[in-house]
């Protein structure tokens, strides 16, 4: 089996790029596997998109999809950003609006031509999550089917009307690389990497912050990412007095990201709301056997509750989180559990050669694993005959034990 994979891949600053750089090699181990360049096309037996949420890493993605469906990796179900860098950025007017008429009916479209004349906000960055707007891509993955990382991508699909195959397949694990942890001075010393903004709760986790450092004088807070427009992260960090026990660094590169993550002895991976992403910062930290505090919804809540203490985000949610790291600063026994059940989830769950055989057997079936085993079906039958085997009740059950036959 040959497969056309389109995807990201390094040194474009994205997620998903990271993602297929360790996916890739272990693919290539079981079956025949071509990446096409941006704008290209490959003739394979199968294709598979990975699609996410950024239109200039996913853009070209959609684009190849539309010309040859396939199979959907799906790492976000709202993709309204998406749809808008593929309609409007593109002067495609009437697809956007088409789009949230799909989405909303016809108070959809009212909004879209809001949007249009600039009398409403841009949906994309104020209700994205209202509008998610996978109506086109799930319909391309109709005829061929869809991967998705969690239950909750899965259910949601299924509410919006997709009824051909979907396959969960975790997200793989990291082999956890040999880097030495960076030298951090605090105890304890807790962590959140990734873009910061206010999706990700960072004033909420800045204020349960300054109530730890108030029980424990020497943590300190690691910041790892850019920093969105209008977060005002230094306004916010003097104004709760945190001068000097926040530590920020930007985007870094691959071995400085596991080094600041190996320093950790909590981490922390909140978001609210979801765009339906599993969080590729959340399955680094497993890979480590780290702490991890997470947010109570969609995705995070399908993590294991002896491996990520859970926090809502509702109007308690700085109260709530600063009650979990005080729990994890005050209780190393506690941490060590919870280290622990992390490695073994992420051995049992996540491990890269389990995901590379469960992507192979959806591919296969995708590429006509039906049409296979109606002729191997065949093929046991004419052998069957040939040895005097024809008791026909015995044989199918024997079939349907090794998962062929009904």
């Amino acid at each position: 089996m040959k497969v056309a994979y389109y995807s990201p891949l390094p040194p474009e600053r994205s997620g998903i790029a990271d993602y297929s750089a360790l996916l890739l090699p272990a693919l290539r181990e079981r079956i025949e596997v071509v990446v096409p360049k941006r704008g290209s096309r490959a003739k394979a037996d199968v294709s598979v998109y990975h699609v996410g949420n950024n239109p200039d890493v996913h853009g070209w993605i959609v684009d190849a999809l539309r010309r040859t469906p396939g199979v959907v990796v799906l790492h976000d179900f709202v993709l309204h950003h998406l749809v808008a860098g593929l309609t409007l950025a593109r002067k495609d007017v009437a697809g956007y609006l088409n789009a949230m008429e799909r989405d909303a009916g016809l108070p959809g479209r009212l909004l879209a031509l809001g949007v249009v004349d600039g009398c409403v906000p841009p949906l994309w960055s104020t209700r994205p999550a209202d509008f998610p707007l996978a109506g086109e891509v799930l319909d391309l993955a109709r005829g061929h089917g869809l991967i998705v990382h969690s239950e909750h991508v899965a259910e949601r699909a299924r509410a919006a009307g997709f009824d051909a195959p979907i396959r969960r397949i975790p997200m793989p694990v990291w082999p956890a690389p040999g880097f030495e942890p960076a030298a951090i001075e605090g105890d304890p010393v807790v962590g959140s990497f990734g873009f910061l903004n206010a999706n990700k709760r960072i004033p909420q986790l800045l204020e349960a912050f300054a109530v730890l450092r108030e029980r424990h004088p020497r943590a300190r807070l690691l910041l790892v990412g850019p920093e969105a427009a209008g977060l005002e992260l230094e306004r916010r960090v003097a104004s709760l007095g945190l001068e000097g026990a926040v530590e920020r660094h930007g985007y870094v590169g691959e071995d400085r990201l596991w080094s600041l993550l190996a320093a950790c002895d909590v981490a922390v991976s909140l978001r609210w709301p979801t765009m339906g992403e599993t969080s590729a910062g959340a399955i680094r930290v497993l890979s480590l056997a780290k702490p991890l505090v997470v947010s109570d919804v969609d995705a995070f809540r399908e993590l294991p509750d002896d491996v990520a203490l859970k926090v809502a985000p509702d109007e308690r949610e700085a109260e709530s989180l600063a009650a979990a790291l005080l729990l994890l600063a005050g209780d190393p026994a506690r941490r060590e559990a919870m280290s622990a059940a992390a490695r073994s989830y992420a051995a049992r769950e996540h491990e890269l050669g389990r995901v590379a055989d469960l992507y192979v057997a959806a591919l296969e079936e995708a590429a006509g694993g039906g049409v296979v085993n109606e002729e191997l079906l065949r093929e046991v039958a004419r052998g069957a005959g040939d040895v005097g085997l024809d008791d026909e009740e015995r044989l199918g059950a024997a079939l349907r034990e090794v998962g062929l036959g009904r």
